[in-house]
């Protein structure tokens, strides 16, 4: 089993964040913030739009899960950012006893809880009703008014004197009953704004899709953390006790004049250093289950044990050119900003088409009178034809900001693909590597055990000292902390491919299991 591993003098390293995190938070969390392009309610004028870019996973080694998993703090927005995928919303109370969490249950618990998939869902009815504003323009509009008027007027100050007439007129009253409707026939720019706020919905939509898989990736590398670090408490819980036997036949040795009191101190030394590795590991996984219960919406208080140990799973090569024309046909994402582009394309028509004419209908109905019995009915009816005659600048200006944020989301469209593309080959790459590294960790583990054994034989026949038996602990803690890393970084970078392909939320399962 694994300890932690000791440094060229001996001294056990118990920093664990540069050990097991060589696949870390940051490679789960380049989550994509998507923003939904608007349009001006006036129908006739298109707004600047506001986009977000949208990239993959990086998918480079990082050192520093565990620090990137405690620094949550959900974002105050209502797009989802990096750091809103570490937060959540709390589900329920805890249970005041220990229960168990599989990592399906985990994952559920996130795609409920996940303050990313919550902000992203708030931005998705954003971009909803920002598109239902647009449509309005489109469709006729009806109000409703009642007025009552009361007068009574001065004729004299107004200049009109005749004789033998009383100038003041009134008191007389108006009671009007009436209802207006306006709608647009002909109106360009508003039908394209409309259209740009349909597709800024439809990228909110896909964006709220590819969060999902975001969250099933960040719960994954947390709960693959915890799994780490349970597997290096059983390591240094084993090695405590072999370090407890060296002890001891150091001890009798001493006792029976065989050995030197330096053999003592140097096991007494090895012995205690173990514990101290123990009660670090211990905080080390306390640490690392607060951080799983922050993403997924736990109670804090809750005490929780895992019940899946995700063992290693070979994974089948698989054709990267394949992966990446998968890729390109079902990462959300990238789905999401094709629809940006459609929708900054659309914006660009309107900002042109505010020098058309626009032909617009008004009228009114209702009952004018006196009193509501006396009243009569009444309407009008108008239809225009308008257009704006001299205001250059203005049109030339909306056109060109529009053009600009056209060509911003092209270049970002294209720069996302080859972001995926780079994704799906980063991940591939990285699961062949640890492949090797589990290989080649785990040949050390059997050789480093087996010298152990050895300089443990030659103590005790009394051959040599015990300092080839201190030796081989470091080394043999060293190749146990290298094999559980490197288990860690292999289960990471399948799931980060999972999400590369756009799968994390349904087919993480046959990911980890090996494919």
């Amino acid at each position: 089993m694994v300890q932690p591993r000791k440094n060229s003098t001996g001294k056990r390293v118990t920093d664990r964040a540069g050990s097991i995190a060589t696949f870390g938070l940051s490679l789960c969390l380049a989550a994509t913030a998507a923003s939904a392009q608007t349009a001006s309610p006036s129908g006739n004028q298109p707004r600047p739009t506001q986009t977000g870019t949208s990239s993959g996973p990086d998918s480079s080694a990082m050192a520093g899960a565990q620090q990137q998993l405690y620094t949550v703090s959900g974002s105050s927005n209502s797009t989802a950012t990096q750091d809103s995928f570490k937060g959540s919303v709390v589900e329920g109370k805890s249970s005041g006893t220990t229960i168990d969490l599989p990592l399906d249950d985990a994952i559920q618990r996130g795609l409920r809880n996940n303050l990313g998939i919550i902000l992203q869902g708030a931005s998705q009815r954003n971009a909803n009703g920002q598109r239902l504003e647009e449509l309005q323009a489109l469709l006729p509009t009806i109000t409703g008014a009642v007025s009552i008027n009361v007068q009574q007027v001065n004729l004299a100050a107004y200049g009109l004197k005749f004789p033998g007439f009383n100038p003041i007129v009134g008191p007389f009253q108006v009671v009007d009953f009436r209802a207006y409707l306006t709608q647009n026939l002909i109106n360009v720019s508003a039908l394209q704004n409309y259209i740009s706020s349909k597709h800024s919905f439809s990228a909110a939509k896909l964006t709220a899709q590819d969060a999902r898989d975001m969250v099933v990736l960040t719960v994954g590398n947390a709960y693959l953390l915890c799994v780490a670090d349970t597997a290096r408490i059983e390591a240094v819980t084993a090695e405590l006790a072999t370090s407890k036997v060296s002890l001891d036949q150091a001890a009798a040795a001493h006792d029976a004049g065989t050995s030197p009191k330096l053999d003592v101190l140097r096991a007494r030394v090895d012995y205690q250093n173990e514990e101290q590795t123990l009660i670090s590991a211990k905080n080390q996984l306390a640490k690392d289950k607060l951080s799983l219960a922050r993403v997924i919406g736990l109670p804090l208080d809750q005490d929780y044990r895992l019940t899946d140990l995700v063992p290693y799973a070979a994974f089948n090569d698989i054709d990267p050119q394949a992966s990446v024309d998968q890729a390109l046909k079902t990462r959300k994402d990238l789905a999401a900003q094709g629809e940006k582009v459609t929708a900054a394309k659309a914006t660009k028509t309107s900002a042109w088409a505010y020098q058309l004419p626009v032909a617009s209908f008004s009228g009114d109905f209702g009952d004018l009178g006196q009193t509501p019995g006396t009243s009569h009915s009444t309407y009008t009816a108008t239809g225009q034809v308008t257009m704006p005659i001299l205001q250059i600048a203005k049109t030339k200006g909306q056109i060109e900001t529009a053009t600009a944020q056209y060509d911003q989301e092209k270049a970002r469209l294209a720069d996302q693909a080859q972001q995926v593309n780079a994704d799906v080959r980063d991940s591939l790459l990285d699961i062949q590597a640890a492949a090797k590294l589990v290989e080649a960790t785990h040949s050390n583990v059997e050789l480093a055990n087996e010298a152990l054994s050895e300089a443990q034989q030659r103590f005790k026949a009394g051959v040599s000292d015990n300092l080839p038996v201190s030796q081989a602990q470091s080394q043999t803690e060293q190749a146990n902390d290298q094999y559980i890393s490197a288990l860690y970084q292999h289960n990471v970078a399948k799931l980060a491919l999972a999400r590369a392909l756009g799968a994390a939320q349904t087919n993480y399962k046959d990911y980890l299991g090996g494919k």
